[in-house]
């Protein structure tokens, strides 16, 4: 374990190569939903299966799994655990390129899930042990840009990658792509000393997972973002997966038009909806994204430590404001609409995680960080990508015999409760995080 670094330029290349990392982690991780077109196509798949692999099948070993890894972040070389992670998940991701059924293609997503859960939280705890607490908001946020970043670039990429050579070469470029970044991060990446920035009195013995779990229950502020967080994110990754099958089924005639003015080099003789509606979506995640990410982080950074209620009032405005946008967006007559309606509401659903993740490092002793944030992403992402994908995708299949390929459009639309629900679980979670707050 090194000294704290001090250098302000090394700060920025920790930030920008567990950026590159996150970006990796989406990328692997989002390529499903534009790829979902072609998979189904090719494999004979139904929504369900489609949700199921894309979802279920990630968020199983993700989910169990990241707890007790970030234990191990809590004792021993996060580096090393992520160096680990990137190529576990990396190499299932470019197996999946090798399957040649719905079972041997949820397998190799399982794989992906495994890799991927020791990926975040030891990032988190990084991030806490490199910058100071007026700071984490912001590197947190930056942190996260790896979700439209990575998001965005799996979309562009699984969509160029299968005009010109097929889904499964996509898998497997991606996923080679991923292996190649892992023993740059591990040798250019140093470990930290924890709590190094939380003052003397930070506690940095390793914490056992009992005390964590009855620190936790002592604070319901832990709880309500937790809770409000997976329910924004059951549509937030259900519309990552199932928006693009929406655009080519809903839109596919209309989206060459929307690009007329693109440079001929970038549009192949004879362009499919999906390489369109990959242009469409990915542009929409990473403006929005990006946007959303970054006001939600400088937010946090200003009105927080003076009012701790802000980090849970400030996203659930946004999760409601994003509600005319949503049906705005999904119902629009046509592209020129649904772009600006979903720009918006991509920014707007992103806010809270700059807030909630800088929060989730002040609820509990350095010590705890890695394990703390591990429950969060177990609850986040069981409910919301466990849930999510599969809830859309059942919907959709429920309402095909009536709708047909516009099924989709409603299931999608259905959604809008769980940002509802979300603005009124951070609502009630804000008078606690004063209270809660460690050290208060």
């Amino acid at each position: 374990m090194s000294a704290q670094p001090t250098s302000s330029a090394y700060r920025a290349y920790v930030l920008f190569i567990l950026v590159v990392v996150y970006t990796f982690n989406f990328i692997d991780r989002q390529i499903v939903g534009i790829l979902a077109v072609p998979i189904k196509e090719d494999l004979l798949l139904s929504d369900t299966q489609l949700s199921l692999m894309g979802g279920l099948a990630f968020a199983l070993f993700y989910t169990f799994l990241g707890i007790p890894i970030a234990m191990l972040a809590d004792r021993y070389s996060r580096t090393w655990i992520m160096t680990a992670a990137l190529t576990i998940w990396s190499a299932m991701t470019a197996a999946c390129g090798f399957a040649q059924n719905f079972l041997q293609l949820f397998a190799a997503r399982l794989g992906v899930g495994v890799g991927e859960a020791g990926g975040v939280a030891p990032a988190y705890s990084l991030i806490a042990d490199y910058f100071p607490a007026e700071k984490r908001a912001r590197a947190l946020s930056i942190y996260s840009f790896g979700i439209p970043v990575g998001s965005a670039l799996g979309i562009l990429l699984g969509g160029v990658l299968t005009t010109y050579l097929g889904w499964r070469s996509a898998f497997i470029i991606v996923g080679l792509a991923g292996i190649l970044i892992a023993p740059i991060f591990r040798l250019t990446m140093r470990e930290p000393k924890r709590g190094g920035l939380d003052g003397a009195a930070a506690a940095t013995k390793p914490a056992k997972l009992t005390e964590v779990a009855t620190t936790l229950m002592r604070k319901p502020s832990f709880w309500g973002l937790s809770f409000g967080a997976a329910s924004s994110s059951m549509m937030g990754y259900g519309l990552i997966f199932w928006l693009p099958s929406f655009f080519v089924r809903s839109y596919g005639e209309a989206l060459p038009a929307f690009f007329a003015w693109m440079p001929a080099f970038l549009i192949p003789e004879n362009p499919s909806s999906l390489l369109y509606a990959s242009y469409f979506y990915a542009t929409i995640l990473l403006l929005g994204g990006i946007a959303g990410i970054w006001i939600g982080g400088v937010m946090a950074d200003r009105y927080g430590p003076e009012r701790k209620a802000a980090y849970a009032i400030v996203p659930a405005i946004a999760f409601i404001t994003t509600i005319p946008f949503f049906v705005v967006g999904v119902l629009a007559p046509s592209l020129w609409i649904a772009f600006p309606a979903f720009l918006v509401l991509q920014a707007l659903s992103l806010v809270w995680i700059g807030q909630v993740l800088s929060a989730f490092q002040h609820l509990v002793q350095p010590n705890m960080r890695a394990t703390a944030s591990a429950i969060f992403l177990f609850v986040n992402n069981l409910v919301g990508i466990g849930l999510g994908n599969l809830a859309i995708g059942a919907i959709s299949d429920s309402l095909k015999a009536q709708f047909g390929d516009e099924s989709l459009r409603y299931a999608i639309l259905a959604g809008t409760v769980f940002y509802v629900l979300a603005a009124a679980l951070f609502i009630a979670t804000a008078p606690r995080l004063k209270r809660d707050w460690a050290g208060a």
